[in-house]
């Protein structure tokens, strides 16, 4: 597809997306608070005005639950469509927090939506309260219907070592998703989509302070589907191109996906204690399932750092630092000096842009740590910990993050400084520094605060295995 085909196509899906995240509204009232319990479930009949993708947005809360306390984590939420299981919705906080799912097909017509407490699911939570309920449809024809046609329907984790059934009721729940777009020779468009879990109980998430040195979060984010999709004028029902359905199996391997589809939505279940995905389902999932279906009208920027989607979903730094105090993953004092992960408040969040002039596939790799110095303080904090292996490898535009001590805030900060930290050995690169994307705190409430550094360009800064340390940023810059 050319450049201006492209452009026009993601004009298209944005403005389709507008409105809440959604299509265009079908039925957008707004509700008033409602409490679902049991018994008393949640009833909105609604119309499709044309064959389409449902969509729903809702705030959600729920008394009594907090994700970082054992037993009471989270109350669910089960959404129907005419009495077909669509989509669980986890609360895990008694604030009011926005969500947004896709309902799949739909035909034209009158549509019931049902809302009921799940109560062999819910963790603690009794009850849910439901607020600013809306729905909406994204008709084919519309260049957005490619998009959220493919969205990939996701089956829980029902592995017996994290506790079975409904395990993602209270451990590395999908978050949000979202989708990116990319042109492909033969004159169609591959549509990439990608999950963001609360955290990984597996892989790296044993260690969970290396996921912050190395990818500057401790959630989970994976891509899970792609597909190539022509322009809608060449084929108007949106049908994958053949051979272009892959998803991230077991391992991160990129599998042909061979599974069953709901229309257009391929099916899918995270099966491994890292959240990658089979496209079957075990015995669990068809016996107990839990199902999510994330709305994936958000578009990752060209170019940006996929954790600038959390930035935009405030609410999902909270749930992942919950998840690592209530799973006993924190310091009991936080200290600076030790790798342990402390309080996520305790730590400076940015995306830096490097470039490394290496071989990043070879055994030693050349990887990047930053540094912070602190007014009237000599220690530099390093995002590594000076542990092996806990630089950052990729060149993408790259998250990490510093551990300071508790209390630091932008003001506290004199400088900021890239270093050359060798993965396992040394290779011999150079690593060209191009910028400071963001640089950010959380706030009592776990919230991101606006970015003190935002796309700060960084001149001819090349760090060697003789000068492998330079300043890039300092108070007065």
């Amino acid at each position: 597809m050319g450049r201006s085909v492209r452009a026009a196509f993601v004009v298209l899906v944005l403005t389709a997306l507008a409105v809440a995240g959604l299509g265009r509204p079908a039925h957008s009232a707004p509700t008033a608070g409602r409490t679902v319990r049991a018994g008393q479930d949640l009833v909105r009949p609604f119309p499709m005005r044309h064959d389409g993708e449902g969509q729903l947005a809702l705030t959600v809360s729920a008394p009594g639950v907090s994700w970082g306390v054992a037993g009471h984590e989270s109350a669910v939420l089960s959404a129907y469509v005419d009495g077909r299981y669509v989509t669980d919705v986890v609360i895990g906080s008694e604030t009011p927090t926005d969500r947004a799912f896709f309902l799949g097909h739909l035909s034209a017509g009158g549509h019931v939506l049902r809302l009921t407490l799940a109560e062999d699911r819910s963790r603690g939570g009794t009850s849910a309260t439901v607020r600013g309920l809306r729905l909406g449809e994204v008709d084919p024809g519309s260049a957005a219907y490619a998009v959220a046609a493919h969205a990939p329907v996701l089956y829980g984790r029902t592995l017996a070592q994290w506790g079975g059934d409904f395990q993602n009721a209270y451990t590395d729940v999908p978050l949000i998703a979202w989708h990116e777009v990319t042109d492909e020779p033969g004159g169609y468009h591959q549509v990439r989509y990608t999950i963001v879990w609360s955290n990984e109980d597996g892989g790296t998430g044993l260690a969970p302070a290396s996921l912050m040195a190395r990818w500057g979060r401790t959630t989970d984010i994976e891509w899970i589907y792609h597909a190539g999709v022509y322009q809608l004028e060449v084929d108007p029902d949106g049908n994958a191109v053949p051979g272009t359905e892959f998803y991230q199996a077991p391992q991160h391997g990129e599998v042909a996906f061979a599974g069953r589809y709901e229309h257009h939505h391929p099916v899918l279940q995270t099966c491994t204690d890292n959240n990658n995905v089979c496209d079957t389902l075990d015995a669990g999932a068809q016996a107990h399932p839990m199902r999510f279906t994330p709305s994936v009208a958000q578009e990752l920027p060209a170019g940006a750092a996929r954790e600038i989607m959390m930035d935009r979903n405030p609410w999902t730094y909270w749930m992942t630092a919950q998840e690592m105090v209530r799973e006993g993953k924190t310091e009991a004092v936080a200290d600076p000096a030790t790798p342990e992960l402390s309080d996520e408040r305790n730590y400076l969040y940015l995306v830096v842009k490097k470039t490394t002039v290496a071989d990043q596939n070879s055994n030693p790799w050349i990887g990047a740590a930053v540094g912070v110095r602190l007014k009237g303080d000599d220690t530099l904090y390093r995002s590594d910990h000076a542990q092996p292996g806990w630089s950052v490898q990729r060149d993408d535009p790259a998250a990490t993050t510093v551990e300071l001590p508790p209390g630091t805030t932008a003001a506290d900060i004199a400088s900021i400084s890239v270093l050359r930290a060798p993965g396992n050995g040394d290779n011999g690169g150079e690593i060209r520094v191009e910028s400071i994307e963001r640089a950010m705190f959380l706030d009592a409430s776990y919230r991101p605060e606006p970015y003190f550094i935002a796309d700060h360009a960084v001149s001819g800064v090349t760090l060697t295995a003789a000068a492998p340390e330079a300043v890039v940023w300092t108070a007065a810059s």
